[in-house]
């Protein structure tokens, strides 16, 4: 889910850096995903260092010039880390803001005393699925994680029972409901009503939402038990402080880039012309970046002050919330790297002219297509550009109710089992503390019950409008 532009992907699936046929293309996929998995898990090597390798060994096996898969990789790396990198940054200042002045203390105390451990996973899905409805996963998760940990640790809570209803949120958010990037594109690939797919997409988001959060928790938290990373917990600030912010201050600045961002979503919709001044401004002031950094700005004061910091203290927290990052940022933007050297090596395209000759319906062609390219890629948003375009002749004769079911069906696709491949999957690994196969066993097989319950929700629909 790594955060490009829908341009920037579009054109990237376009630019292959090898002529290979497709069962070279094919092998050399399985032996990139095999060598990083045989790194990280056998010989216990570093996930930024094994994606590396995996991506050259990728370029390698497809028979692309070495200083063509390096050129893909550090781009992909690049993009990744300018993009989610950044927005990374500044919500680990935010987060740490947050944290060190009492604030998170003062949301999860409220949290705790009036949410009992059955609602609690309710609860955080419900906020998730909130916050999550303007932004973009990765800021999401950069939010909410501080909140996540702390409530799992203080309220002695498993992290699966608290973590994954919080992903399961943002993630169908990510993938079904506009304004997001991949949905969008879609919608406008196959000339879907916005207003009807965000309708049905909400239909479709709180059952899948529901089953793949607070019902799939309780079996993940049997499965994988592991407690919140302690390098990334805050420690209990307010213990400390002779006074801390209040509930209502500390939730509205964390909730600030969240409006900001809605804002933009907002004057998306209601004003059609790219160009208008109304546009224009609110593309800036709900762009992730300033949204962030505006909050990390307000933050100082509305955080840090209430708390009673001078100058010097902020400056510290900030300065301290950055180091506990860097091999999040590394990971994620190898992640990104290696994502990026897929898609330059032509592999959405090879999905794309294996599956024309199949003869099923337009719906499920839509998510088998967009599950291919997802799984090949590790990119929601190019699995979604590219099965929008391929199926997009289908809508033509499709009623309004039915294209935007096929751009839900789409989207459900992009979200079907997040790997290795992935710059989320090694994002919610790095965060939450987890090996490789204990992510597998919970994050990608949320992801997995989402793209599945999702399509099956989707396609009741198609027969009930």
């Amino acid at each position: 889910m790594t955060h490009l532009s829908v341009e920037m992907l579009a054109a990237d699936a376009t630019e292959p850096i090898t002529s290979a046929g497709h069962a070279q293309l094919g092998i050399a996929v399985l032996a990139g995903i095999a060598v990083i998995v045989l790194l990280i898990t056998r010989f216990k090597l570093h996930a930024f260092l094994s994606l590396i390798v995996g991506s050259l060994a990728l370029g390698a096996a497809a028979g692309a010039p070495l200083d063509k898969a390096i050129a893909s990789f550090s781009a992909g790396l690049g993009a990744t880390v300018a993009g989610t990198g950044v927005l990374i940054a500044l919500g680990a200042v935010l987060g740490k803001l947050l944290a060190d002045s009492g604030g998170a203390d003062q949301i999860v105390d409220t949290i705790l005393a009036r949410a009992g451990s059955r609602v609690m996973p309710w609860a955080m899905v419900l906020i998730a699925g909130i916050v999550g409805l303007p932004i973009f996963f990765e800021v999401g998760i950069v939010l909410l994680i501080p909140v996540v940990l702390l409530v799992a640790k203080r309220g002695n809570f498993s992290l699966m029972r608290i973590g994954v209803p919080a992903l399961a949120g943002l993630s169908v958010m990510h993938g079904l409901i506009p304004p997001h990037p991949g949905p969008l594109a879609a919608i406008d690939a196959v000339g879907a009503n916005l207003g009807v797919t965000l309708a049905l997409g909400v239909v479709v988001a709180i059952p899948t939402g529901i089953i793949a959060g607070p019902v799939f928790s309780r079996y993940a938290a049997r499965w994988v038990d592991v407690r919140p990373p302690e390098r990334l917990v805050p420690e209990r600030a307010s213990d400390e402080l002779e006074k801390r912010p209040g509930f209502g201050i500390t939730v509205a600045t964390v909730l600030l880039p969240v409006a900001m961002m809605l804002t933009k979503a907002l004057a998306d919709i209601v004003v059609d012309d790219p160009g208008h001044t109304v546009r224009k401004v609110f593309d800036v002031v709900g762009s992730p970046l300033i949204a962030l950094l505006t909050a990390v700005v307000v933050g100082m004061f509305t955080l840090g002050r209430s708390a009673g910091f001078t100058r010097g203290r902020i400056a510290t927290t900030v300065e301290k919330s950055l180091a506990p990052i860097a091999g999040v940022l590394l990971i994620v933007g190898a992640g990104g790297g290696f994502k990026q050297t897929l898609v330059d090596a032509g592999v959405g395209q090879m999905i794309l002219d294996l599956s024309k000759g199949w003869h099923i319906s337009a719906l499920l062609l839509a998510w088998l297509i967009a599950v291919a390219i997802r799984l090949a890629t590790g990119s929601a948003t190019v699995a979604t550009i590219s099965a929008a375009g391929l199926v997009a002749p289908l809508a033509a004769e499709m009623s309004t109710t039915h294209g935007a079911l096929l751009v839900l069906a789409i989207g459900c696709g992009s979200l079907f089992f997040s790997h290795v491949n992935d710059a989320g999957f090694w994002m919610v690994k790095e965060y939450f503390g987890m090996n490789v196969g204990q992510t597998l066993k919970t994050w990608s097989v949320m992801e997995t019950l989402i793209s599945v319950v999702g399509m099956a929700c989707v396609l009741l629909l198609s027969l009930a409008l």
